[in-house]
Parts: C-alpha cells; sequence; structure tokens
C-alpha cells in the first residue's frame, strides 16, 4: 500500500472575510484537524494578564511559530491539515514555502466588500470575548479612517493551486466545488 502526501488546506484572505468559518467546515467536511492561527494567540492571550493588541504585539512571532510547528508535527505524521491566518505573502510564505516538502499546498483566498468586513469586524467585536486578543477595534478605525484598506490584501504568491472564494453571502464557489478542487489530485477521490 502506497501512503500519499498529505493536503495543506490554507485559507487566507484579509480580517473578517469568513476565514475561520470556512476553514472549520471544511476541515469538517474533509474528516481533519483545522489549525487556526488566531486560536492559539488567544490561548497566549489567557496566560498573559494585560495583554495589549495593539502596535508591536509580542505574541505574534509566538503565535506564528506555534501555528507553523503544529502543523509542520502533523505533517509528519501523515495528517492532511486546514490551516486558517491572514496569510499575507510577504508575512507568511517563508512559513509556507518549507510546508511543499512535506506536503501539497491548496490555497483558499477568501473575498468579501469592504462594507461586509467592516459589519463583521464590528459585530464579532460585540458578540466575542476573545477577539480583544487581535485589536480588531483598532482595525474597524484604521478602515473608518481610510489608513487599512482591505483590497491592498496581498495575496500568497506560490506555485500552488488557489481558488478565490467569496463569502459574502454562503460561498460562491459552493462547498462540493471547493472539495473538489482541494482534493483534485488526490488518489482515490472520485469528485
Amino acid at each position: 500500500m502506497s501512503i500519499q502526501r498529505p493536503v495543506v488546506v490554507v485559507v487566507s484572505g484579509p480580517p473578517a472575510t469568513g476565514k475561520t468559518t470556512l476553514a472549520r467546515e471544511v476541515a469538517r467536511d474533509l474528516g481533519c484537524p483545522a489549525i487556526l492561527r488566531d486560536e492559539i494567540k488567544q490561548g497566549m492571550v489567557m496566560n498573559q494578564p494585560g495583554h495589549d493588541p495593539e502596535g508591536d504585539d509580542p505574541l505574534n512571532i509566538a503565535a506564528l511559530e506555534a501555528f507553523f510547528e503544529t502543523i509542520t508535527v502533523l505533517l509528519r505524521a501523515g495528517t492532511t491539515v486546514v490551516a486558517e491566518a491572514a496569510f499575507q505573502d510577504r508575512l507568511w510564505r517563508p512559513g509556507l514555502e518549507p510546508l511543499t516538502g512535506l506536503a501539497d499546498l491548496r490555497i483558499i483566498r477568501c473575498t468579501t466588500p469592504a462594507s461586509t468586513i467592516a459589519q463583521r469586524i464590528t459585530d464579532r467585536a460585540r458578540t466575542d470575548s476573545h477577539r480583544t486578543a487581535h485589536g480588531d477595534k483598532a482595525l474597524l478605525a484604521d478602515m473608518k479612517a481610510g489608513v487599512y484598506d482591505p483590497a491592498r490584501f496581498v495575496p500568497i504568491n506560490l506555485d500552488t493551486p488557489n481558488l478565490l472564494v467569496d463569502t459574502s453571502d454562503g460561498y460562491a464557489p459552493g462547498m462540493a466545488e471547493i472539495k473538489r478542487f482541494l482534493l483534485r489530485d488526490h488518489e482515490g477521490y472520485a469528485g
């Protein structure tokens, strides 16, 4: 029996584009773990009384390192993984490139209009106390001031299959097409 390489499903995009929701759904559908960078950081914040996410947050680097170390351990064990984070090219490509030696990468980039992003950030700030670990209020203020524009997001630039998914109202393309994209070259998949 031959063993095939695991897949790393990279779910990327600007903040509040539906990455976490999609990553969880994809992982559940594929039957594999979802490793979410923000949840790793939130776990770190629990042990840092008085943590301030604004400015140069020292937990960002520690969360990034723990994120990639976790993914690497799972890939070495032969586990397909859904990995979710913002994944802008300059910051994240150095961590993703070494994974290509362990797994096949598939990149999903989530997108939605800036007005939807602003509404989602506002809603989650009101309903999710864990979001204080990430500086959402400052991000929303930057959007309103014109300092941050999600359209300037720089996607990952790796020679690997990419799929753009609009999360404005459900998923376009839908979950069946997303699953076909993720497993299209995976031996034994008859999608």
